[in-house]
């Protein structure tokens, strides 16, 4: 017979958990929204500086699109092995190195003369980043019990709308005031002012962050032992894995990362082409199109946290997903038909944020429900670099067609196929998978 302590809803034990962790919370969360806003704006803001980098640089949509998409190929050769030195060497250290390094290339955008240097700082900047998104979620089980993880992981994914939110009417400010300034172009000011943060906040990581349970000053050994008997307790059914190669022989890791792929697919269309979306609809100046694309992002961050709460309360995970990945294949169908109209658009594009955005944090209960041990650092990783392969096909993608076809409709179209794929594909998963 198992020791587990039986907690209902009125009991001292879970009263006594919920506190706890009602404390957890409020120590790492926030800090790791801050530390995912800063990598969001690291990432993405390429999308605006292509409002002028484009024709400074002499590049084309499909070269905009390759470029932004090489990030993803960096991204993709060095997640497995940085999530695996997480492990190794402690989160603390290692999201620390990460961010100053991203930081570091992120800044060396500044000198940017040609189409040759963009592509190498794209990659450069993928693989300085790789393992930052996995190692948080895999940061996560070290803390959370399944029970509670979407919730959290949906908070800290309200970083990408936040990011949106106050970084798209920024990163058009920078782009508006420092124009000209020292004889620079605004995008260049752009890349080198937002690139700071990711330094400043790395070397804060070093002191601020935990390891794991243990090492948490700021925690009693009582409270310890609640959080350690919540993961202990853990009723979530997984697969014991001891090896990173194990993970890679469980089918339905490859499933995972064929669901991730097709939410990536209109997470990223909307991340880098976002403001080439709003301009197209006749909105001029940089300030006015950052605070329009922010709009979106506003409905993202609402639909997000209510789904992942709805998530949680229910303990159901497959129509949470089904839903807003259906609404994000809407929403881009919709955009595909109103480009004439910026009020419109606004709407379709919100509605397809909304979905596309709040599939993320969901997605990710569904692997850290059957991976655990080593086999749970090379498994998430390798699910968020596969899947994140579509950050290089989508952005290259629409600028393909819309170089050949002149508009970004049939882009939309695809898009949303692709999100009505990665809706049915969560059906075909086992029910006690993601139901816990």
């Amino acid at each position: 017979m198992s020791s587990m302590t039986v907690k209902t809803a009125e009991s001292p034990e879970l009263a006594r958990e919920n506190a706890v962790y009602r404390k957890v919370v409020r120590r790492i969360v926030p800090f790791l929204i801050l530390c995912y806003v800063v990598s969001y704006l690291d990432r993405v803001n390429v999308g605006f500086a292509k409002l002028q980098m484009s024709d400074d640089l002499g590049l084309s949509e499909a070269a905009y699109g390759l470029g932004a998409g090489l990030f993803f190929i960096g991204y993709f050769l060095f997640e497995v092995p940085s999530n695996l030195m997480l492990q190794k060497v402690g989160a603390r250290r290692w999201i620390s190195r990460i961010m100053i390094s991203w930081g570091v290339v992120s800044a060396a955008f500044y000198f940017v003369n040609n189409e040759a240097t963009f592509y190498v700082l794209r990659f450069l900047l993928g693989a300085a980043e790789a393992g930052f998104y996995p190692g948080v979620i895999l940061y996560c089980t070290y803390w959370f019990p399944s029970q509670r993880r979407a919730r959290v992981i949906a908070l800290f994914m309200s970083a990408i709308p936040v990011a949106g939110i106050f970084g798209n009417p920024l990163s058009g400010w920078i782009m508006d005031v420092f124009d000209g300034v020292g004889g620079s172009e605004g995008w260049r000011w752009l890349f080198l002012i937002e690139a700071l943060p990711a330094i400043v906040v790395g070397v804060i990581v070093l002191s601020y962050l935990d390891n794991g349970v243990r090492d948490a000053k700021w925690l009693t050994d009582d409270e310890k032992s609640v959080v350690e008997r919540a993961l202990a307790e853990d009723t979530a059914p997984r697969t014991a894995h001891g090896r990173a190669l194990d993970a890679f022989r469980e089918g339905r890791v490859w499933l995972m990362c064929l669901i991730y792929f097709c939410f990536v697919m209109g997470q990223y269309a909307l991340t880098f082409w976002m403001p080439t979306f709003v301009e197209s609809t006749g909105i001029e100046g940089a300030l006015a199109i950052g605070v329009l694309s922010a709009v979106p992002y506003v409905a993202a961050l609402v639909a997000m946290n209510l789904f992942g709460r709805s998530a949680d309360k229910r303990r159901e995970r497959r129509w949470h997903l089904v839903i807003p990945s259906l609404m994000g294949a809407v929403g881009f169908s919709m955009a595909a038909s109103f480009t004439g109209s910026t009020a419109l658009s606004l709407v379709a594009l919100s509605i397809a944020a909304a979905g596309v955005l709040t599939c993320a944090p969901l997605f990710w209960s569904l692997p850290t429900a059957f991976l655990s041990g080593t086999a749970a650092a090379a498994g998430l990783a390798a699910i968020n670099s596969v899947g994140n392969l579509a950050g290089f096909v989508s952005p290259y993608m629409i600028g393909a067609l819309k170089d050949s076809t002149g508009s970004t409709a049939i882009p939309m179209y695809v898009l949303a196929a692709a999100l009505v794929i990665g809706a049915a594909a969560v059906l075909t998963t086992k029910k006690q998978t993601v139901n816990h």
